[in-house]
């Protein structure tokens, strides 16, 4: 995102809302709108390739335009890492026909609101706003598509943006600095190891030329999606899409991202040095998208550790023996490739890093011996269940979920999501951490505090 902004990183959507499971219990199986995509989204591809994904929604005079670009740090080459979010930046920075900062002043003046985010895979703009404002925003992202100005006077103060934003999100922050390197050793060959901001080296040797062929060659309709959500005629808004969209001519078919990641070669270890008042411990394993068979497991195993205050891991570790202020698991089930299950922890002051560590080892390990217990599992399942079906309150995050799942594979593949989750028993989950939580894919980073004296802090003069 824009400055000011959190840059978001690849992540299962599940994780957007953590819902209390009885409250799913009460539902009945007819609210199940997550298992209807296929029958309800209109789809259509131009002669040009712009994909479109339109799905009505009538409950609210409003609408969410989203524009998917098939590019993310997934798709940089090192000495040229964080263009895309540098881009993502720039798009802001007008064509001839809308100049300067006016695509935000429009969507305001019409009563929306609008911002972007890069991730690993996909760089994606979106516009909340009134239904019937919507051909405002077919027209500014169909000029910005190919029509973008690019000179040194507007790349070369941005580009010190993107470096500031930089210091401030990751450099200065010790926990981020630590993800970060914690990625870059987990993966030795694949991209994924590469920051979506940038390396602060690559930032700095960034050139116009170099943002010219990345615009060049990765913003065409032939390479986007355009999902729109809202109270809307379907039918109708193609039509306009395609008079609006339809003329930008086909571009060059990207290039392919042909590395893939070789085979773990046993566990790895790293310690950070940081100005920090605590450590952190972060542990990721390399693992399968969601696609895998092993997939709907894993993303049940993450809820069943640490998905709210009644799970596997906050119960042990936060309040019962009080050796962490907080403990979380994540997955990165909609991810293009093979990513990152990620178990993360916060010692209590005054309690070894250590400690913490083997915890959260020694938990991975029953897992793997013993399974969960059924409990857990229904209990995880109807978590996530209620995740997924409450998440179709929001226009903005339905067209999400279409956006996520069309970049990994297919969007249709929504509807099999909640039917694959509550096919998982509790000897899925143990295979699952038998397979993929072992020491062979395992890296752990740790979090070494620095201390500082107020004299010898650096600051950056804010």
């Amino acid at each position: 995102m824009r400055t000011g902004r959190i840059l978001l990183r690849t992540a299962s959507y599940l994780g957007l809302v953590a819902l209390v499971a009885t409250a799913l219990i009460l539902l009945p199986r007819a609210t199940n709108a997550a298992e209807t995509y296929a029958s309800r989204a209109v789809e259509r591809r131009l002669d040009n390739g712009l994909e479109m994904i339109l799905v009505e929604d009538h409950k609210a005079p409003v609408a969410v335009v989203q524009i998917w670009y098939r590019v993310g740090s997934r798709n940089e080459i090192p000495g040229l890492t964080g263009l895309s979010h540098m881009l993502e930046h720039m798009l802001f920075k007008g064509t001839e026909r809308f100049g300067d900062g006016e695509y935000s002043r429009l969507i305001a003046r019409n009563g929306g609101d609008e911002n972007a985010f890069t991730s690993d895979d996909a760089t994606t703009y979106f516009a909340k706003l009134s239904s019937d404002r919507i051909d405002a925003v077919l027209e500014l992202e169909a000029d910005r598509m190919r029509n973008l100005i690019l000179t040194q006077e507007r790349f070369a103060p941005e580009r010190d943006v993107v470096a500031e934003e930089r210091r401030l999100r990751v450099d200065d922050d010790p926990v981020s600095f630590l993800g970060e390197t914690l990625v870059a050793n987990a993966f030795l060959e694949h991209p994924y190891r590469q920051p979506v901001i940038g390396w602060a080296r690559d930032i700095q040797s960034w050139t116009l030329a170099d943002l010219r062929a990345h615009y060049d060659t990765w913003y065409q309709p032939n390479n986007a999606v355009l999902i729109a959500v809202g109270d809307f005629d379907a039918a109708a808004l193609a039509q306009k899409i395609e008079r609006v969209f339809g003329a930008i001519p086909r571009g060059p078919v990207p290039p392919a991202m042909k590395v893939k990641e070789a085979e773990p070669r046993g566990p790895r270890r790293i310690e950070v040095p940081r100005p920090a008042q605590l450590p952190f411990v972060s542990i990721v394993w390399q693992v399968p998208n969601f696609i895998h068979a092993d997939g709907p497991a894993l993303e049940v195993l993450a809820t069943v550790l640490t998905g709210g205050k009644s799970s596997r891991l906050w119960v042990k570790l936060v309040r019962e023996e009080r050796i962490a202020l907080d403990v979380s698991a994540g997955y990165d089930a909609t991810a293009i490739d093979s990513k990152l299950f990620t178990l993360d922890a916060q010692p209590q002051p005054d309690v070894e890093v250590g400690r913490v560590e083997k915890a959260l080892l020694d938990a991975v390990a029953l897992l793997a011996d013993k399974g969960p217990t059924e409990p857990e599992i229904a209990r995880a399942r109807a978590q996530l269940e209620a995740a997924t079906i409450f998440a179709q309150d929001s226009m903005f995050y339905r067209a999400m979920l279409l956006g996520t799942w069309e970049m990994m594979d297919d969007w249709r593949r929504i509807d099999a999501y909640l039917p694959a989750i509550r096919e998982v028993d509790a000897a899925d989950v143990r295979r699952a951490a038998a397979t993929w939580l072992g020491a062979r894919n395992r890296t752990i980073g740790i979090l070494v505090p620095e201390r500082t004296t107020p004299a010898t802090v650096e600051t950056t003069g804010r």
